[in-house]
């Protein structure tokens, strides 16, 4: 799915998907193993049946093999917009305009501005193959006071090359929705490091207590607080520890005069 089958270059978008590597045909990573079926499974296509049957069947025909040489499975529905795009838990909604009518813009803008208050991804994809249809809509673009990217506008110059745009922004705006994941696992994998970095730097500051202790502490009571109000026999019977450890633990907590002792770094 990250390399389109494509006839021409896309410089309007610059989002690209990493792809997935093997080694020796086996895979790094399980983690890559999953990306590389997501890829292989890009997403869903829905497509709303009325806009369908306003078109040519030989551009329905053509939709259908684009897709599926991209890996999407294709659906007709009664929705709203004329396309919903699945892909990577996002959906990405469309309208697409095949036919610019000069004395008809009215209708497309009121349609936009109502569906981009219902989806928080939405795009506009029309098709201006003439200079007078492409000088209309931006007559109309300022006339009917459209907030800038609020939805985004996509002129084409065929419709081919519209739904070819329409898949691409789609692939991209999934892409983008699994990294903002990926990048969010990511941190919260690293606080949860340095979280356990730190109750192990604070349990092992208790005289006679080591790194093994403390996991043991962490896996079986978990956070410092409980372990201060643990007892030494809920403490011996949860963990490892030997009685003279629970006890200096109890202690450590409890007994201001041992905590307050100089020998406790």
């Amino acid at each position: 799915m990250a390399n389109f089958k494509s006839g021409y270059a896309d410089p309007v978008l610059e989002n690209p998907c990493s792809k997935v590597t093997k080694s020796s045909g086996i895979f790094a990573s399980m983690y890559q193993l999953i990306c590389f079926i997501k890829a292989v499974s890009a997403g869903v296509c829905m497509m709303n049946t009325t806009w369908r049957d306003q078109q040519h069947p030989s551009f329905i025909s053509f939709i259908s093999s684009f897709l599926a040489a991209n890996s999407f499975r294709l659906n007709f529905v009664p929705i709203s917009p004329d396309f919903i795009f699945n892909c990577g838990g996002l959906s990405v909604a469309f309208i697409f305009v095949t036919k610019w009518d000069c004395g008809n813009v009215g209708t497309i803008f009121s349609r936009a501005k109502k569906l981009k208050a219902q989806f928080a991804h939405l795009y506009v994809t029309l098709n201006l193959p003439t200079r007078d249809q492409n000088d209309s809509f931006l007559c109309s673009y300022f006339k009917y006071e459209m907030q800038l990217g609020r939805p985004t506008f996509v002129p084409v110059q065929d419709i081919e090359m519209g739904f070819e745009k329409i898949v691409k922004i789609a692939h991209s705006c999934g892409v983008s929705k699994q990294q903002e994941v990926k990048s969010k696992l990511k941190a919260e994998r690293n606080q949860s490091v340095q979280e356990l970095e730190n109750f192990i730097r604070v349990v092992t500051s208790i005289p006679g207590i080591d790194n093994h202790d403390a996991n043991a502490l962490n896996q079986a009571i978990g956070s410092i607080e409980r372990i201060a109000k643990a007892s030494k026999e809920y403490i011996l019977e949860t963990t490892d520890l030997s009685a003279d450890k629970a006890e200096t633990i109890v202690r450590f907590f409890r007994d201001s005069k041992f905590y307050l002792c100089p020998k406790i770094i």
